[in-house]
């Protein structure tokens, strides 16, 4: 059965904010399995600054390292820059580059040392060399349901950047990111369903951030205002090492089969491989 979701484990956003660093043939190991699940995309590594996640520092070994014989999913890189989109881009292994726009101007300076504005130009930049390398640009809309630092904050800002980087930008696969766990089940359903009846032709999907336990309500909200792209990590690990220092966790990646599964949705993912990645994920995250 053909999945009607398409979801996309981020091992990365898992692993950028540990402080022990993962040996390399261990993000390996893990990523390699994650490859057999049967997700439709991995978001595995970044091509960012060593010293603002050192964690990532491997990611060109880790790449070089992949098994793709029977691989069933595509790799996501994420940039803060043109350099990095160039880094990523030359490797014919990766098919999409994402990047972090936050509508909170304080988190854009944090988590990338440059303006709303400079981030805008940036974004076109990112789309020139994606497009001339035949790969897909992700932009993640950060601070997308809220964020803590006294900005501007509403709806119709996050519509209006969402607007201005389609329409100005040609931006086609949005994300919009609960950076801080702070969307709920009403916030989600109507700030998804609008954005989408005004970009019907971008590909809009959900990165949430949550506690374990709300975790099921808040993809059933997406799910039903029209969702059908799902970012999670398995076991809940990870959060934005730039976003504040007690992170709330990821959306656990096998909460979020067993619940799409358990409303009849099909998400193409092997049981038996996802067992086997989360066995491998015990082992080499910190409990």
């Amino acid at each position: 059965m053909d999945p009607a979701v398409q979801l996309i484990e981020c091992p990365r956003d898992a692993m950028q904010g540990l402080k022990d660093f993962i040996p390399t043939r261990d993000k390996v190991r893990y990523i390699n399995q994650l490859l057999q699940v049967g997700f439709d995309t991995i978001d595995f590594g970044s091509f960012v600054s060593e010293k603002a996640i050192p964690q990532m520092r491997d990611t060109h070994e880790v790449l070089a390292q992949l098994d793709f014989s029977s691989a069933r999913s595509r790799l996501l890189a994420i940039v803060a820059n043109a350099r990095g989109a160039d880094i990523a881009c030359a490797f014919d292994e990766i098919h999409y580059v994402g990047y972090p726009f936050s509508v909170s101007e304080t988190f854009q300076k944090r988590n990338t040392n440059r303006s709303i504005s400079d981030s805008l130009d940036l974004v076109k930049e990112l789309k020139e060399i994606t497009d001339r390398t035949d790969k897909e640009l992700v932009v993640y809309l950060s601070m997308g349901f809220g964020n803590p630092y006294g900005d501007p904050w509403n709806a119709d800002i996050v519509t209006q950047w969402s607007e201005r980087l389609h329409e100005e930008a040609g931006v086609r696969i949005l994300a919009l990111s609960d950076t801080i766990g702070s969307a709920d089940v009403q916030s989600i359903g109507h700030l998804f369903s609008s954005i989408q009846r005004d970009l019907p032709k971008v590909l809009l999907g959900v990165h949430l951030h949550s506690r374990a336990e709300a975790a099921a309500e808040k993809i059933q909200a997406a799910y039903d205002a029209g969702c059908r792209r799902f970012d999670g990590a398995l076991m809940g690990f990870g959060g934005c090492p730039m976003a504040k220092d007690d992170l709330t966790g990821n959306i656990p990646m096998e909460r979020m089969v067993a619940h799409l599964e358990s409303k009849g949705v099909a998400t193409g993912i092997d049981a038996e491989a996802l067992h086997r990645a989360m066995q491998i994920a015990r082992e080499i995250f910190p409990s």
